[in-house]
């Protein structure tokens, strides 16, 4: 299959050292041999190459990878034909305008649902006489609210029908400019409507460009039947401090510490990693991150916070929608330090605490000696937890955030890292991790399998005892006791790329890592999506 490479940037950067890598797998170190194409945002507008000759072998592609090109946003595609003609007209990736703004699209895999029928062109009109009836376009399948077409594939890719698709669904349901919180869900409903009814058999990664600053995408990883290569999404930032990045398909590495500066961020999406010294992720099956800012998100309130710094959609021809102040709002910590103060007979301790004690005073009700904070996101938890511990530590993958949460002041230790890495790594300069009270707001929502994260925090609290808290979105109750299928892994991706637990697995969990329950609350609203309230439950339990 193809292969992608996205960037986006805090400042303009040029993609020549990730260029350089990833043309020679077109045709050189790798099989995708069938055209390569490349479209780079600048202000408004957005340069396209494309060339139907093996990448590793044009002329152009040489050409411009050596042309120092600077930009925030920018993506290529190398192609392996599974559907299409090795043509100019199926080289990705595609292009459109939209609400006065230029969207790009590059995708890997294959999408059942948009899979053209294999058949004599001239029934569908295509090489045929004009007379002859309907025409293959016509027999794509619509999206969302989507009742004519106004976008239609000029070759005949499946993954330019997904494009025209999705460009239609999205016409069709904003008269505004969407806010970015509520163009990420749009764009979440249609992928997961894409795949759906065909799970087993998609494979579905792309990059959406949506203008110079924002760029999303989405993973349904796999394997074509009778191949072992795996087809997903793997991405990497890089900031402050750099250090040597060294690719895998050529000999060449860069230290990027000489190169760039305090204010460069890159992210690095890529469908295999393009170097063999850095840290990369896999998306998750079915997540979508949106990029903005050299930074994943794909959490509403982050994408909403981006929006109110102007880094939006930006149109001449639409009006944009307003965030309302409520929508976004964060109330998890709130909730969950209410739960622990419940569960610990501390809600009086603390009425009085916020009543009598003043500003920069040291605080006389601390319950905990030292706790961690796993997924601390921009620090809004460590605020509402802080008045309750000695020492608070920080852990958050995005250092952008984890930046944020520092910069609250409320923690005394923020590590950019692993939720679960924190909890055991040990190094001989520093103390060892040892807690007992571990939190997280609204993590879990990320987390399908939660027997490791369990694993790790009862090891972290089992020579001091301790509180472990969590809020869980919670299976729909009349879903939630059906264990007894044989594939039944206790959880559920969300059509909004979120988990969602079962009770009876959670229960499970906390039996078989000796904990206690102190508290669980029913049907606790923590958040809302499409304007629905969204119900989970409030955790606490205790290690003795």
């Amino acid at each position: 299959m193809c292969q992608l490479l996205g960037m986006n940037c805090a400042s303009p950067t040029d993609f020549n050292f990730s260029f350089r890598g990833f043309k020679c797998r077109g045709g050189n170190t790798d099989i995708h041999a069938h055209g390569w194409g490349l479209a780079i945002y600048e202000g408004r507008g957005v340069r396209t190459f494309h060339d139907p000759l093996p990448c590793a072998q044009s002329p152009l592609a040489d050409m411009v990878s050596s042309y120092p090109i600077k930009t925030l946003n920018m993506m290529a595609h190398i192609r392996y034909a599974t559907q299409g003609a090795v043509s100019l007209e199926n080289v990705h990736p595609f292009r459109r305008e939209l609400w006065g703004i230029e969207w790009t699209f590059a995708h890997n895999g294959e999408v059942p649902k948009f899979t053209q029928p294999k058949t004599n062109p001239q029934e569908y009109g295509c090489g045929g006489s004009s007379g002859t009836a309907t025409t293959m376009n016509a027999k794509m399948p619509m999206l969302g609210r989507c009742t004519e077409a106004i976008y239609h594939p000029v070759g005949d890719t499946d993954s330019e029908a997904v494009f025209c698709a999705m460009l239609n669904a999205l016409r069709a349901e904003f008269t505004t400019l969407p806010t970015l919180p509520v163009l990420y869900e749009a764009i979440q409903r249609l992928s997961c409507e894409i795949v759906r009814g065909h799970e087993k058999e998609t494979i579905f990664n792309f990059l959406l460009g949506c203008g110079q600053f924002t760029m999303f995408a989405f993973s349904w990883p796999g394997s074509r039947e009778g191949s072992a290569v795996w087809n997903g999404l793997h991405y990497t930032v890089r900031y402050p401090p750099f250090s040597t990045a060294k690719l895998n398909d050529v000999d060449y590495a860069v230290d990027f510490n000489e190169t760039n500066d305090e204010n460069d961020r890159v992210a690095i999406i890529a469908t295999k990693p393009l170097t063999s010294n850095e840290n990369w992720k896999e998306f998750g099956r079915g997540q979508l991150l949106m990029f903005d800012n050299g930074l994943p998100h794909s959490r509403p309130y982050e994408c909403a916070g981006i929006e109110r710094c102007g880094r939006g959609l930006s149109s001449r021809a639409l009006t944009k929608g307003e965030i309302c102040p409520y929508q976004y709002q964060y109330n998890i910590p709130k909730l969950l330090q209410q739960a622990v103060c419940k569960a610990l007979g501390k809600e009086e301790e603390e009425g009085s605490l916020r009543k009598e004690q003043k500003e920069g005073e040291a605080c006389s009700a601390v319950w905990a000696d030292r706790a961690v904070d796993l997924g601390c996101g921009s620090g809004i938890s460590g605020v509402q937890f802080r008045q309750c511990v000695g020492h608070l530590t920080g852990v958050d993958l995005n250092p952008e955030m984890a930046k944020e949460a520092r910069d609250r002041g409320c923690y005394d230790r923020i590590v950019v890292g692993d939720a679960e890495c924190i909890l055991h790594n040990y190094n001989e300069d520093d103390e060892k991790r040892e807690y007992d009270f571990v939190f997280a707001c609204d993590l879990f929502a990320y987390i399908g399998d939660l027997r490791p994260m369990f694993n790790t925090v009862r090891k972290s609290l089992d020579s001091r005892g301790g509180t472990f808290a969590f809020s869980a979105e919670i299976v729909n109750e009349s879903l939630d006791e059906s264990k007894d299928e044989v594939d039944d892994a206790g959880f559920v991706l969300q059509s909004c790329a979120r988990f969602a637990h079962k009770r009876y697995y959670i229960r499970s969990l906390v039996e078989e890592f000796g904990f206690q329950t102190l508290l669980s609350t029913e049907s606790t609203v923590l958040r809302q999506h499409d304007g629905k309230d969204v119900l989970g439950a409030l955790i606490v339990l205790s290690l003795e």
